[in-house]
């Protein structure tokens, strides 16, 4: 089990990042809001991951904060929750966010996800309810966006948001619709997009 890495971005496009360590390039997938807490090419990460092998692939997931990687852990342990939907949860909310939702039996925010249907969300709120004492979600460690680092904000949440599962098309409605000159990064952006949808 590979639980941790630490070394220098080469590169990242969301929801893969390259990182290399001692000379070896791990492909990582990423959360949005650990992609956003991810420095640029050329500086030192450090990641806790958490390696999924199975008969046809090998994956390895990375998360900025300990509490994100609790919470992936435990999302993949619902029943027709994978990897690849657990990540698009995160992407979609914080864990602050996921726990307010379990807190509140808040279904229609997570019917909002991607992939996440009203039998998923009830399962997830049965299943998670009494998990999310073991999540620490106040921790230090926990993403926040780079402000003002990227030229084109509109450009990368659109990107993120089809890395997401969203056709370009509807990508760049939805950011279209909530851009604001008052939100300085990306990582804002996406999640005023996700709130906005079935709005």
């Amino acid at each position: 089990m590979i639980g941790r890495i630490k070394g220098i971005v080469i590169e990242k496009q969301a929801p893969d990042c390259l990182i290399d360590v001692q000379g070896v390039g791990y492909e990582v997938l990423v959360s949005l809001n650990t992609f956003f807490g991810i420095p640029g090419a050329g500086e030192a990460v450090t990641l806790h991951t958490h390696f999924v092998v199975r008969e046809d692939v090998q994956q390895l997931y990375g998360f900025i904060s300990l509490s994100e990687r609790t919470l992936f852990r435990h999302l993949i342990k619902v029943n027709g929750v994978g990897p690849k939907m657990a990540l698009a949860i995160l992407s979609g909310m914080s864990a602050d966010d996921f726990a307010l939702c379990v807190h509140n039996n808040d279904i229609a925010t997570l019917v909002k996800l991607p992939g996440v249907g009203k039998k998923t969300a009830e399962r997830l709120l049965i299943e998670m309810r009494d998990k999310m004492g073991d999540i620490d979600t106040t921790e230090a460690g926990v993403a926040k966006a780079s402000r003002g680092s990227q030229p084109d904000i509109a450009a990368e949440a659109e990107s993120a948001l089809i890395a997401l599962g969203y056709k370009p098309a509807d990508a760049a409605k939805i950011i279209s619709r909530v851009a604001d000159e008052n939100v300085s990064d990306a990582g804002e952006l996406i999640r005023l997009a996700l709130k906005s949808m079935g709005s």
